[in-house]
Order: structure tokens, then C-alpha cells, then sequence
């Protein structure tokens, strides 16, 4: 039995130097992949967060209370961007 293990051993010592390269590069090429994904999301996101007009409207208060006084619900999210009830600031002092 054991000059089984032994001969088994030895059968694969040969091909375990190329499987632990290819497993190593293999993790390696994973990690930079899920880095280079999820840079590329967060900048996706970014990008549509930075469409919402909302600190830049008239209606918009600042409060987390309230954060519009025309449209509570949807202010400072995605369904903001295309609002139909927009008005810049016409003096940001005021507000």
C-alpha cells in the first residue's frame, strides 16, 4: 500500500511544477481582472450620479429631512436626472 502512495508520488512530481504555474498565473490573472471590473463600475456609477441636478436646483434644500420640496421621494437619486421640474439657482448665496 504504500509502495503505492509512493510510485503515485512520484508519477505526478513531474507535473506538479507546470499545474502550480498555471494555477498561480491563473489567480493572478483573476485578481487584476475582478480590479480592472470593478474600477471600471465604480467609474460607470460615478458618472451617473454626477448627472443628478439636484444640488444645483432652486427647489433643492439640503436637509435630509427634505431633501426637494417638489419632488421628496425621487431627490438625489437616478430618477432625477431628466426632472422636468429643474430650476437653477440663480443665486447660490440665497439658498
Amino acid at each position: 500500500m504504500l509502495e503505492l502512495i509512493n510510485l503515485c508520488i512520484r508519477g505526478i512530481q513531474p507535473l506538479l511544477i507546470p499545474i502550480c504555474f498555471v494555477t498561480a498565473w491563473t489567480v493572478i490573472i483573476l485578481f487584476a481582472w475582478s480590479l480592472w471590473s470593478a474600477a471600471r463600475d465604480s467609474v460607470t456609477t460615478a458618472r451617473q450620479m454626477h448627472q443628478i441636478p439636484c444640488p444645483n436646483c432652486q427647489f433643492f434644500t439640503n436637509n435630509y429631512r427634505l431633501k426637494c420640496t417638489v419632488h421628496p421621494s425621487t431627490a438625489s437619486t437616478e430618477e432625477a436626472i431628466d426632472c422636468s421640474d429643474y430650476q437653477p439657482k440663480t443665486n447660490p448665496m440665497l439658498y
